[in-house]
């Protein structure tokens, strides 16, 4: 089994790094099976293909811009929830993504399973700091993060402090 945690994003954007922000925070503070592979992304979208072809799980950290929601609100949507949101905007780096999905798809190579973790941003502005609100809910989504990986069998391990 190949478990993919990819934290996209652009941590100069405030924000915009939320995934990044939480998928570092994720490999500081647990120990995971060499089963699961994090991945720092960025903004890097096709470097990061090979990496993701053919997992099990592809879990995905990002920021996700969505009428009606308030900053810090968290969504997770899932394989078919994702191909239809990309018909939106999701983050100003979301054709990246989307392309890498797409080529996955054509080569047949897509991950198994797709889970997106996504958080309404605050701020877009440049800084390399999360504002408050979604520095506030980063807890929230590393519990999300795992509770995926454990519904695929993993037991994740705090490191001690």
């Amino acid at each position: 089994m190949r478990l993919v945690v990819l934290g996209v994003g652009n941590i100069l954007m405030s924000d915009e790094g939320v995934g990044v922000h939480a998928v570092t925070a994720l490999a500081d503070g647990y120990d995971l099976p060499d089963c699961v592979e994090i991945i720092d992304g960025g903004t890097s979208g096709m470097d990061c293909l090979d990496r993701i072809a053919d997992a099990d799980l592809l879990l995905i950290a990002d920021c996700m811009r969505s009428p009606g929601k308030q900053p810090g609100d968290i969504t997770r949507l899932a394989d078919d929830q994702i191909n239809a949101w990309f018909k939106t905007k999701i983050s100003p780096h979301q054709v990246g993504l989307s392309d890498v999905l797409a080529a996955c798809c054509f080569h047949g190579i897509s991950p198994k399973k797709v889970v997106l973790i996504g958080v309404q941003p605050a701020s877009f502005e440049t800084s390399m700091e999360l504002t408050p609100a979604i520095a506030a809910v980063l807890p929230r989504v590393i519990d999300d993060l795992l509770a995926e990986l454990a519904a695929f069998g993993i037991t994740a391990t705090a490191k001690a402090a």
